[in-house]
């Protein structure tokens, strides 16, 4: 069976990215729609919400798809997996909360469960890196995690702002400000919002029909 599946982040280059890595399971999933920054506009069995450089899966962008009448499922794809947090997100009624280490067979078949009216945690393993999918900044060097806390400086986030974002301690969000300012050669705040415009880290506002990278 053949699920209808839409991708849901800011970032079009992170549906993108995600779009890309189920390219090859069109046998198994349709991706119908990539959404950055609108409300989902076809019928989908599962709505698949990326939180980087987003709320986490408890907030009310999560609470906008569970309620939203085009979409069936929600599953939430994401790095945190503390276990109040899971709790949080699925008492909102989000049915699958999966971690970004997973393969793309297992995505996928997490997403043909949900579909089927499964409750599917997919904890991640550790300190697991992320498997697949694509974000801004990766082509200069940049982890997802760089990109992510560099996407939120752009946005205009203080120190504090992003580390309750992304639920990482201070200390972690000013590690991962160093290593990205190094890979991007700046050593201000100032110059690294500048970078991050040129590069395109900004909330974009776009719908894509149908799966771009299987056209």
């Amino acid at each position: 069976m053949v699920i209808r599946v839409a991708l849901v982040n800011d970032d079009e280059v992170v549906v993108r990215g995600l779009d890309a890595m189920m390219r090859n399971y069109s046998q198994r999933i349709e991706v119908v729609e990539l959404v950055a920054s609108k409300p989902v506009s076809q019928p989908v069995d599962v709505a698949l919400y990326d939180t980087f450089g987003m709320g986490q899966g408890n907030g009310p962008a999560v609470q906008r798809l569970v309620d939203s009448p085009q979409v069936r499922s929600v599953a939430v794809y994401t790095w945190n997996f503390q276990p109040w947090l899971t709790r949080d997100t699925l008492s909102t009624g989000v049915r699958g909360y999966l971690s970004k280490s997973l393969p793309a067979a297992r995505l996928v078949d997490a997403l043909h469960a949900i579909s089927a009216g499964q409750l599917v945690v997919s904890p991640s393993r550790g300190r697991s890196s992320l498997v697949g999918g694509d974000w801004p900044g990766r082509e200069e060097g940049l982890t997802a995690r760089e990109a992510e806390v560099l996407s939120l400086i752009t946005m205009g986030l203080s120190n504090q702002e992003i580390a309750e974002r992304t639920l990482l301690s201070l200390n972690s969000i000013k590690s991962y400000i160093r290593s990205a300012y190094r890979k991007i050669d700046v050593d201000s705040r100032s110059k690294a919002v500048l970078w991050g415009v040129e590069h395109g880290m900004r909330a974009d506002r776009v719908r894509i029909n149908g799966s771009p990278a299987r056209s």
